[in-house]
């Protein structure tokens, strides 16, 4: 069962095919139109959407070897995300299913990054996943394919949005994640003690603290001089900065899988790519005597070969839709399998 994932979630419009064993082509087309704004523009995101998507698909299809006799199911994105990016995608993959008379079904994002580790690898059930992006941070418990439970979430910034907004207050352009973490393996972790928020409070996180910590410590450099510190000591920063955060979602992870005893762990999404959460994460894998399973780098961020694997799964489970699927932006709870 051939099944064609469609990803328009946000600014990277991409599309991939898996056939339940292994992946058959995956293409993403990125956008760079944002990078001078500081952030991503919902507008110029649709629009680039708009542009490539036709392409995006037909090269995927090509790099497959298949046709569209050969696709059983189409599985596409609908939240949660931009409105304006969501619709795009949700609407080319209504068209084609009508187009080639085929069944569609809805993926939720947050789904797709728990089942990106099975691009690759099959990791044992039941297992504990940390879905840690740009806009996510929560923790589940996951029984068997598509039924997992919520244990925690953030309260506030997701970790992924800690990085970009104090990447901003360091200069760094975004995103700033990923520049933060190659500047941290040069730095010290113990340069400064960041505060590590809700340890002691459940699986829940909260990194806004941390944000406004950060502004005030670089508020307490006399102006003048600021500038020139930063500089000096940027890989230092980077690196202190990232402990204070992947402390907190370590902990958190430790806890849930003892909560829960399982034995198999999986971190995804885009801060999952963070070498020092990676180097973390083994130790404590090690330690509890748990198996470790994170997506390459490539499957960490968005990408339509997760949406393509989710649908397959969905569509073993004749978990099917139809044309009366529409996008939500925020996160449902109720549009996650459970």
């Amino acid at each position: 069962m051939a099944v064609l994932g469609i990803e328009s979630s946000c600014d990277e419009t991409a599309a991939a095919v898996y056939d339940g064993k292994r992946l058959l082509s995956s293409v993403i087309a990125s956008q760079s139109d944002h990078v001078d704004f500081g952030g991503i523009v919902p507008e110029l995101a649709s629009r680039a959407h708009e542009r490539v998507i036709w392409h995006t698909v037909a090269r995927a299809l090509s790099d497959a070897g298949l046709g569209r006799e050969d696709i059983e199911a189409i599985a596409v994105t609908e939240g949660p995300g931009l409105m304006g990016s969501l619709l795009v995608g949700l609407c080319f993959a209504k068209g084609l299913a009508i187009q080639w008379n085929k069944p569609v079904i809805g993926v939720n994002h947050i789904d797709a990054h728990i089942y990106a580790t099975f691009i690759e690898e099959q990791p044992q059930l039941p297992f504990v996943s940390l879905v840690v992006s740009g806009g996510h941070t929560q923790i589940f418990h996951v029984t068997r394919p598509l039924r997992h439970t919520l244990m925690g979430q953030t309260r506030d910034d997701a970790a992924g949005e800690a990085f970009d907004k104090i990447g901003k207050l360091l200069g760094l352009a975004y995103p700033a994640g990923p520049e933060i973490d190659r500047l941290a393996r040069d730095g010290d972790p113990n340069f400064y003690n960041f505060p590590r928020a809700m340890m002691k409070k459940g699986l829940d996180f909260s990194f806004s603290g941390l944000k406004t910590s950060v502004l005030y410590y670089l508020q307490d450099i006399p102006e003048p001089e600021r500038a020139a510190f930063v500089s000096e000591h940027l890989n230092d920063l980077c690196a202190s900065i990232s402990a204070a955060i992947t402390d907190v979602l370590i902990h958190k992870l430790r806890q849930a899988v003892r909560k829960t005893g399982v034995k198999s762990v999986i971190i995804a999404g885009g801060v999952s790519a963070n070498s020092m959460l990676r180097e973390k994460a083994r130790k404590m894998a090690g330690e509890l005597g748990a198996s470790l399973h994170i997506p390459h780098p490539k499957y960490c961020t968005d990408n339509a070969a997760m949406i393509a694997v989710t649908g397959w799964f969905k569509a073993r489970e004749g978990m099917i839709d139809d044309l009366h699927l529409k996008p939500y932006a925020r996160f449902q709870w109720d549009k996650m399998s459970g």
